[in-house]
Protein backbone atom coordinates (compact mmCIF):
# COMPACT_ATOMS: atom_id res chain seq x y z
CA UNK A 1 0.00 0.00 0.00
CA UNK A 2 1.27 3.45 -1.22
CA UNK A 3 1.69 5.95 1.81
CA UNK A 4 -0.19 9.54 1.75
CA UNK A 5 1.62 12.53 1.94
CA UNK A 6 -0.33 16.08 2.21
CA UNK A 7 1.25 19.09 0.93
CA UNK A 8 0.67 22.25 2.39
CA UNK A 9 -2.47 22.69 4.31
CA UNK A 10 -4.40 19.93 2.09
CA UNK A 11 -5.24 17.76 5.85
CA UNK A 12 -6.38 20.72 7.75
CA UNK A 13 -8.84 21.81 4.78
CA UNK A 14 -10.40 18.21 4.42
CA UNK A 15 -10.60 18.08 7.92
CA UNK A 16 -12.77 20.72 7.90
CA UNK A 17 -15.24 19.19 5.34
CA UNK A 18 -18.53 17.96 6.03
CA UNK A 19 -18.09 14.17 7.35
CA UNK A 20 -20.16 12.46 3.79
CA UNK A 21 -17.14 14.50 2.18
CA UNK A 22 -14.72 13.48 4.18
CA UNK A 23 -15.44 9.65 3.55
CA UNK A 24 -15.70 9.94 -0.32
CA UNK A 25 -12.11 11.62 -0.13
CA UNK A 26 -10.98 8.82 2.23
CA UNK A 27 -12.62 6.18 -0.41
CA UNK A 28 -11.12 7.91 -3.23
CA UNK A 29 -7.55 8.38 -1.60
CA UNK A 30 -7.58 4.37 -0.68
CA UNK A 31 -8.37 3.59 -3.90
CA UNK A 32 -5.15 5.25 -5.07
CA UNK A 33 -3.14 3.33 -2.40
CA UNK A 34 -3.95 0.10 -3.78
CA UNK A 35 -3.72 1.70 -7.21
CA UNK A 36 -7.03 1.82 -8.00
CA UNK A 37 -8.96 4.97 -9.61
CA UNK A 38 -12.24 6.07 -7.79
CA UNK A 39 -15.30 6.72 -9.38
CA UNK A 40 -15.33 10.32 -8.77
CA UNK A 41 -11.82 10.52 -9.43
CA UNK A 42 -11.08 12.85 -12.88
CA UNK A 43 -7.84 13.88 -14.00
CA UNK A 44 -7.40 17.61 -13.70
CA UNK A 45 -6.71 19.56 -16.95
CA UNK A 46 -3.65 21.96 -17.32
CA UNK A 47 -1.68 21.18 -14.28
CA UNK A 48 0.18 17.71 -15.47
CA UNK A 49 -0.06 14.10 -16.47
CA UNK A 50 -0.98 11.65 -12.63
CA UNK A 51 -2.85 14.74 -10.77
CA UNK A 52 -6.62 13.79 -10.04
CA UNK A 53 -9.65 15.88 -8.44
CA UNK A 54 -12.42 14.50 -6.82
CA UNK A 55 -15.21 16.93 -6.35
CA UNK A 56 -18.26 16.28 -3.94
CA UNK A 57 -21.43 18.01 -3.80
CA UNK A 58 -22.76 18.19 -0.11
CA UNK A 59 -26.15 20.38 0.42
CA UNK A 60 -25.64 23.44 -1.97
CA UNK A 61 -21.83 23.57 -2.08
CA UNK A 62 -19.08 21.55 -3.92
CA UNK A 63 -15.93 20.49 -2.20
CA UNK A 64 -12.55 19.49 -4.42
CA UNK A 65 -9.84 17.57 -3.25
CA UNK A 66 -6.50 17.44 -5.06
CA UNK A 67 -3.81 14.17 -5.29
CA UNK A 68 -0.58 13.51 -7.54
CA UNK A 69 0.16 10.01 -8.25
CA UNK A 70 2.91 9.66 -10.45
CA UNK A 71 5.56 11.24 -8.19
CA UNK A 72 7.81 8.71 -6.51
CA UNK A 73 5.99 5.69 -4.59
CA UNK A 74 3.62 7.86 -2.56
CA UNK A 75 0.21 9.74 -3.03
CA UNK A 76 0.68 13.70 -2.54
CA UNK A 77 -2.56 15.69 -1.45
CA UNK A 78 -1.46 18.79 -2.90
CA UNK A 79 -4.68 21.06 -2.32
CA UNK A 80 -8.28 20.48 -1.25
CA UNK A 81 -10.89 23.84 -1.17
CA UNK A 82 -14.62 24.51 -1.42
CA UNK A 83 -15.26 25.42 -4.65
CA UNK A 84 -17.04 29.09 -4.44
CA UNK A 85 -17.14 30.63 -7.70
CA UNK A 86 -20.86 30.59 -8.73
CA UNK A 87 -19.59 30.57 -13.36
CA UNK A 88 -19.59 27.24 -14.37
CA UNK A 89 -17.67 23.81 -12.75
CA UNK A 90 -14.10 25.17 -13.49
CA UNK A 91 -11.35 25.33 -11.04
CA UNK A 92 -10.50 28.89 -10.49
CA UNK A 93 -7.50 29.91 -11.57
CA UNK A 94 -6.05 30.93 -7.85
CA UNK A 95 -7.10 27.13 -7.45
CA UNK A 96 -4.95 26.07 -10.30
CA UNK A 97 -1.52 28.20 -9.50
CA UNK A 98 -1.33 26.73 -5.82
CA UNK A 99 -1.95 23.19 -7.11
CA UNK A 100 0.84 23.50 -9.59
CA UNK A 101 3.16 25.02 -6.40
CA UNK A 102 2.18 22.41 -4.81
CA UNK A 103 3.32 19.78 -7.16
CA UNK A 104 6.79 21.66 -7.06
CA UNK A 105 6.58 21.31 -4.01
CA UNK A 106 5.80 17.43 -3.83
CA UNK A 107 8.46 16.67 -6.59
CA UNK A 108 11.26 18.14 -4.62
CA UNK A 109 10.16 16.55 -1.49
CA UNK A 110 10.40 13.18 -3.46
CA UNK A 111 14.11 13.55 -4.62
CA UNK A 112 15.27 14.25 -1.72
CA UNK A 113 14.00 11.30 -0.61
CA UNK A 114 15.54 8.87 -3.42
Amino acid sequence: MRDVKWIGDSREQVQRFPKPVRRIVGQALNAAQSRRKHINAKPLRGVGSGVLEITARYDTNTYRAVYAIRIGKSIYVLHAFQKKSTRGVRTPKKEIDLIKQRLKVAQEMEEKNE
